[in-house]
C-alpha cells in the first residue's frame, strides 16, 4: 500500500461541481471528518436537473462554518484565476462537468465548455499556483469516467487499456482530461490522478441516471424503456463506496521525480473505481421494484410488466461495464463492496422522504 504524502486535516481544499452528487457527498464527508480543513466549493447551479437537489445539498452543506460556496463556472477563467488567488487550495478535486453520454449528442456546446474549456482553467490555475516558489497545489485529483472504455470488448476494463476509440463525445472530452492533466503533469510537475467512475447511484443522486429516472416514470405510472432488450451489464457503484475512494487517493500525490532528460517524470496517475461486479439491467430493474415497494414508494400490486419496454440500444452507448480495480486495491487496501440491493434501499427509502418533500414538484 502507498504511504499518505497528503494532508487533509487543516487545509483547503476545493471542489468544483460542490453542488453535484459526487461532490455534495465528498464534501459533506470532510467537513465532518477533517478537523480544521476549509473547504471552497464551486458550482454553476445549471438546470440540467432538478436544482431543488442541488439547492438542498448545499443547503447542508452550508450548516458548516468552515465551508464556502461560489456560485461560477469553471469556463469562465477570471472566475478561477480569483479563487485560486484568494483561497490558494492545496487540494483540488475536480467534479464539475457536463454529464450524461445521450445528452451529449444533442448539446455538444455544454460538454466543450464545461468538460474542455473548464478543466483547461483548473489546470492552467494549478500551474501558476507554484508561481513565485509557492507550495501551490499538492494534488490535482479529477473525475473521469468508464465511458472512455467505449465498445472495449476485453472485461474486466484496466486502466493499462487503449481508450483510443471513445463512441460518445462525452466519452471524448473525459479521455482528453486525461490527456490534458498528463501534458501538465510532464511540463508543469504537477501530482495529478483521474478517477474512472463506473455508474456511480445512490440517495439524492442525479435523476438522469437510470434508478432515478424509472422511478420517477413508475410513480407517475409511465413506462419505462429497456435498452439493448435488457441485455446490457453496468458495473453499479454506491456512492459512499465512490466518496471512500475518492478520500483515500486525495491522500496520496503520485510522486514527484525526474528522468534521465532532467525533465519530470509525469506525476500522474489512472485508476479504475467501480464494484467488479456487473449487473444485467433486467436483474437491476428487479430489484429496484422490490425495493420500491418494500419502502411504500410503490403499492404491492403494482404491475411491472406492463410498465416495462424493451428497446434497442442507444447512440453512444456501450452493453457492459465493468471494472477491474486491482490496482485501487494494491496501492490503497480499498474495493467498493456495497451490494446493489443494499444500494438500491438506501435509494428506494430516501426517494420516498424526497417524493412526500416534493410532491407537488413530482
Amino acid at each position: 500500500m502507498l504511504e499518505k504524502n497528503v494532508l487533509l486535516n487543516g487545509r483547503t481544499i476545493l471542489i468544483t461541481g460542490v453542488a453535484g452528487f459526487i461532490g455534495a457527498n465528498l464534501a459533506k464527508r470532510l467537513l465532518k471528518e477533517a478537523p480544521g480543513v476549509k473547504l471552497v466549493g464551486i458550482d454553476n447551479m445549471n438546470t440540467y436537473y432538478d436544482v431543488h437537489l442541488k439547492e438542498e445539498r448545499l443547503k447542508e452543506l452550508s450548516s458548516f462554518s468552515s465551508f464556502v460556496f461560489i456560485k461560477g463556472d469553471i469556463a469562465d477563467k477570471s472566475t478561477i484565476d480569483q479563487l485560486f488567488t484568494k483561497y490558494s487550495p492545496s487540494v483540488v478535486v475536480n467534479l464539475a462537468a457536463q454529464a450524461g453520454v445521450r445528452y451529449s449528442i444533442t448539446n455538444p456546446d455544454a460538454y466543450i465548455a464545461s468538460n474542455l474549456i473548464g478543466f483547461y482553467n483548473i489546470l492552467e490555475a494549478c500551474r501558476h499556483s507554484y508561481d513565485h516558489d509557492q507550495t501551490g497545489v499538492e494534488h490535482l485529483v479529477y473525475a473521469s469516467s468508464s465511458s472512455v472504455y467505449g465498445s472495449n470488448k476485453k472485461v474486466p476494463y484496466s486502466t493499462d487499456d487503449k481508450v483510443d476509440n471513445p463512441v460518445s463525445l462525452y466519452a471524448a472530452t473525459k479521455k482528453s482530461n486525461e490527456l490534458l492533466a498528463h501534458a501538465y503533469s510532464k511540463l508543469y510537475n504537477i501530482p495529478s490522478t483521474g478517477l474512472r467512475f463506473f455508474t456511480v447511484y445512490g440517495p439524492a443522486g442525479r435523476p438522469d441516471m437510470a434508478y432515478f429516472g424509472f422511478t420517477d416514470k413508475l410513480v407517475k405510472g409511465e413506462t419505462i424503456k429497456i435498452f439493448n432488450y435488457g441485455n446490457c451489464k453496468r458495473d453499479f457503484t454506491y456512492i459512499d463506496d465512490i466518496i471512500e475512494g475518492i478520500i483515500r487517493v486525495m491522500q496520496h500525490a503520485p510522486e514527484r521525480s525526474k528522468g534521465e532528460d532532467n525533465l519530470p517524470i509525469p506525476p500522474y496517475k489512472i485508476y479504475n473505481i467501480g464494484n467488479n461486479n456487473p449487473e444485467n439491467l433486467l436483474d437491476f430493474v428487479t430489484i429496484l421494484q422490490e425495493e420500491l415497494v418494500c419502502a411504500g414508494v410503490l403499492p404491492t400490486n403494482y404491475d411491472f410488466e406492463v410498465h416495462k419496454e424493451l428497446v434497442p440500444m442507444q447512440p453512444g452507448d456501450v452493453p457492459v461495464t465493468y471494472a477491474d480495480t486491482t490496482p485501487l486495491e494494491q496501492d490503497f487496501g480499498f474495493k467498493p463492496s456495497t451490494s446493489l440491493r443494499e444500494g438500491l434501499k438506501m435509494f428506494a427509502q430516501w426517494y420516498k422522504c424526497y417524493k412526500t418533500k416534493y410532491s407537488p414538484v413530482l
